[in-house]
């Protein structure tokens, strides 16, 4: 080769390689700031980041390293935690109140520092303490390396579409009543996207988000479900969505005219606009997917797509077509749109499921109750009873000193306990006829797990107080989705039918209802983690439990130490 031929490939080279592991410091600012809002002709005071409803927009790539300094000017305690990241030794910075931090108390800041390792794709950001998510939330954006394409054709644009629930009276009045009667909360007046409600609710055609396209274009929706506390289905009228990825991770891409999205959940997709349709108008809906009690609205959101003319010759004042929505308890597409995700599995994308597994682990999960508080009248399920929420039987009872400064600094005594069970205490025909005793234990106890450890979980749902579907959230982790079914999990027959190959990578699962899913994750990420249904409503309830993973015997392996802002208790 010649010598200058030879001496330009390899600058060429080694600036490529440079730019495809570039990655840099980003920082943001969140000022929590009250702000005035108008949703269906009624204001109300919320609680913001930086004045906006829905949140900021935090873009990055692939191995950037972010800042964020919340500044937290608002009478309530905050925490933010960055759902799906998987903060590797960073766990400081997750965000869960009383679980890896004390709350940013009036007048405080903190920085959260971490950085986004082998993640590209669409996350969010969330408060995590109390119901504040309902207002305070917003997405992220993880772009691949510079240099790095994505695994499908380039979109014209990337637009977020984040749904959310619109409360009229006060949302910690809401949940504080429903803690003291021990009944269920009021549901929400509204479904929202992009904070809007769209011109199917009353007094709200004016508040309707609108998308503007161009015909015979391709466009990426970054899909996100910060509901509280319901699943939706999702569709575009004359539409149909092509599934490229989901929680930040690549799948096979599948066509499919509606979406199921669970609360926590991410979701996106190619849109491909028609070439002949200018002028024309469709409704984007979503409306739940129910499978319990009526914790739910049973409403519908919609927003527009509009399209571009490209010549003023078109027809106006054509018809606002709507697209046509599963039934509200339409399990057979749910179960089948979920059987559809698989993971690219491919050289550049591997699913790298444990095959050899050192932990198998059961766990229950569903509603049940306990005693009211002595002169307490309680409007739960039973006469006499509060509603609950427990795994393996256990309601999480919230500390009041954050787990992981407990751990870090070996001051557990009176915190938690390290004797999470691996499966229930008491056996029953979980999808069958509920037992006679509904109560559920109470406690603060941890899972242990040494790191590096490979563990396989099935997570059971449960008929103590009806079957339902629960999405459960794993922080600091994703997981790869085996198995699933309905009835109760046998573990002779259903393991055998477990997909170890391309299964679904995600940080977000439903647990179908009466029936149970199987995942298997690597405990690779020292620090304590919390797992918890992502309808608020079941969180508050006690359905929620956190690991222990102790450090590994490497440098690289180990916890970070504190950083100094830590919020205190």
């Amino acid at each position: 080769m010649n010598p200058l031929i030879f001496l330009l490939t390899t600058i060429f080279l080694i600036q490529l390689r440079n730019e495809v592991d570039a990655s840099v410091t980003r920082h943001y600012t969140f000022n929590i700031t009250l702000k005035n809002v108008t949703r269906l002709c009624h204001t109300k005071t919320i609680v913001t980041v930086n004045g906006k409803f829905p949140g900021p927009r935090i873009v990055a790539r692939e191995g950037d390293r972010l800042l964020v300094k919340v500044i937290n000017n608002v009478s309530n305690n905050i925490t933010i935690h960055w759902h799906g990241i998987r903060q590797l030794r960073t766990g400081w910075s997750d965000g869960p109140s009383y679980i890896t931090q004390c709350p940013i108390q009036t007048g405080q800041s903190f920085v959260y520092n971490f950085t986004i390792v082998g993640q590209r794709g669409t996350l969010w950001w969330h408060a995590h303490v109390s119901w504040l998510r309902a207002t305070l939330y917003g997405p992220i954006v993880i772009l691949p390396k510079l240099g790095v394409s994505y695994p499908f054709a380039k979109p014209y644009k990337e637009v977020p579409i984040i749904f959310g629930e619109w409360f009229n009276a006060d949302i910690e009045a809401i949940i504080n009543q429903a803690m003291q009667t021990g009944g269920g909360p009021n549901v929400s007046e509204a479904y929202t996207i992009n904070g809007l409600p769209g011109p199917l609710y009353n007094c709200s055609k004016k508040d309707t988000y609108k998308l503007r396209v161009k015909p015979g274009k391709t466009y990426l929706l970054r899909i996100i479900n910060a509901a509280l506390n319901d699943e939706l289905f999702f569709a575009i009228a004359n539409h149909t969505f092509t599934i490229v990825d989901v929680d930040a991770v690549y799948v096979k891409p599948f066509k499919s005219d509606t979406i199921l999205i669970s609360p926590g959940q991410t979701t996106n997709v190619l849109l491909k606009t028609k070439s002949n349709y200018p002028n024309a108008k469709f409704y984007m809906m979503a409306q739940p997917y129910v499978t319990g009690l009526g914790t739910f609205d049973n409403s519908t959101v919609a927003g527009v797509i509009e399209y571009e003319s490209p010549s003023k010759n078109f027809p106006k004042g054509l018809p606002l077509f709507k697209p046509t929505l599963p039934n509200l308890n339409d399990t057979s597409f749910a179960t089948n749109f979920s059987n559809k995700q698989l993971s690219l599995a491919n050289n550049q994308f591997p699913a790298n499921v444990p095959q050899k597994i050192d932990k198998h682990l059961f766990f229950t999960v569903g509603l049940g109750t306990n005693p009211c508080d002595k002169n307490q009248t309680c409007q739960g399920p039973i006469n006499g009873t509060k509603f609950s929420a427990s795994i393996n039987n256990i309601s999480f009872i919230q500390p009041t000193t954050a787990l992981l400064q407990a751990h870090f600094f070996g001051k557990s005594a009176g915190v938690y306990t390290s004797d999470f069970p691996y499966s229930p205490q008491n056996w029953f025909n979980y999808s069958g006829n509920p037992p006679n005793n509904t109560n559920v234990g109470n406690g603060t106890k941890l899972l242990v797990l040494n790191f590096n450890t490979s563990v396989e979980l099935v997570i059971q749902d449960t008929s103590i107080i009806g079957v339902e579907s629960h999405p459960l959230h794993l922080h600091g982790f994703n997981f790869f989705v085996v198995g699933r079914g309905f009835g109760n999990y046998n573990p002779s027959n259903d393991s055998k039918n477990f997909n170890l190959v391309d299964p679904v990578e995600r940080n977000t699962i439903g647990v179908p209802t009466g029936g149970w899913v199987a995942i298997r994750f690597l405990a690779d990420n020292p620090g304590v983690w919390f797992m918890h249904c992502h309808l608020e409503v079941h969180t508050s309830w006690g359905l929620k439990m956190a690991w222990l993973v102790l450090d590994g015997d490497l440098p690289n392996q180990k916890l970070i130490p504190p950083p100094a802002d830590l919020p205190k208790c």
